[in-house]
C-alpha cells in the first residue's frame, strides 16, 4: 500500500457503499479490469507469493496473468475484490496458506486451516481514504466465513521502504492480530485466531 502522491489528495470512496465479493470464475472480468488499468498491478498479477514453474525473474507479465486465472478457473480461492458503484475500487490477496509459496522460513507446513494475508491494492487516488482498512475487514470476515481457524499476515511498519502492499503493523494490531515472529528483516508474522 504505498503513500499517494503528495501532489494529489485522495478522492473518498463511500465506504458505506462497498461491496465485497470473491475472485472466482464469475467475477474474474472484474478482477481482470482492476489490474489492467492504468497503473495497476498487472507486472505481477499477485503471483509473488504463489508457486510457478521454472525460475521467476524470468516469468513473462501475460504469464503471470495465466498462471492466476488458471487458478480461479480451477476454483482456488486467490482474494477478494472491493466494488463502488459497480466499479472495482481493489483488491486483497486472501487464501488458504498452503496455496501460497513458504512465507516464513519458520512455517510449520503441518498447520491446517491457516489462511494468509498477503497483498493490497487500491488505486492511488483512492488511497488514504480508509479503503484498505476496509479490505482487511472483509478478507478476515471472508476467511472465517470460508472454514479458517487462524488468519495469518505479514505486515510491515509504516516506514519501511518495501512490502508495503502487505499492509501495515498497526492496522492489524487494531483489528486484534498479534505478532508471533518476523519473515526476513521487515515483514512481521502476525496471526488472528477466531
Amino acid at each position: 500500500m504505498p503513500r499517494r502522491s503528495s501532489g494529489s489528495p485522495p478522492e473518498k470512496a463511500d465506504l458505506g457503499k462497498v461491496r465485497f465479493s470473491a475472485v472466482t470464475r464469475k467475477t474474474r472480468t472484474n478482477f481482470e479490469g482492476l489490474f489492467e488499468a492504468q497503473g495497476g498491478p498487472k507486472y505481477c498479477w499477485c503471483m509473488a507469493w504463489r508457486p510457478l514453474p521454472g525460475r521467476r525473474e524470468h516469468v513473462q507479465h501475460a504469464e503471470l496473468k495465466r498462471a492466476m486465472m488458471a487458478l480461479v478457473d480451477a476454483g482456488t480461492p486467490v482474494g477478494i475484490l472491493a466494488e463502488v458503484d459497480g466499479k472495482t475500487v481493489g483488491w486483497c490477496s486472501v487464501a488458504p496458506r498452503q496455496t501460497y509459496r513458504k512465507l516464513s522460513s519458520h512455517q510449520d507446513d503441518g498447520e491446517t486451516g491457516i489462511w494468509s494475508i498477503v497483498c493490497f491494492y487500491v488505486p492511488r487516488g483512492l488511497r488514504g481514504g480508509g479503503l484498505a482498512a476496509a479490505l482487511l475487514d472483509a478478507a478476515i470476515d471472508h476467511a472465517f466465513a470460508k472454514g479458517a481457524g487462524v488468519i495469518e499476515a505479514y505486515p510491515v511498519d509504516e516506514a519501511s521502504p518495501s512490502y508495503r502492499f502487505m499492509g501495515f503493523r498497526g492496522v492489524f494490531i487494531a483489528r486484534g492480530f498479534h505478532e508471533v515472529g518476523m519473515a526476513g528483516s521487515r515483514r512481521h508474522v502476525m496471526r488472528l485466531e477466531r
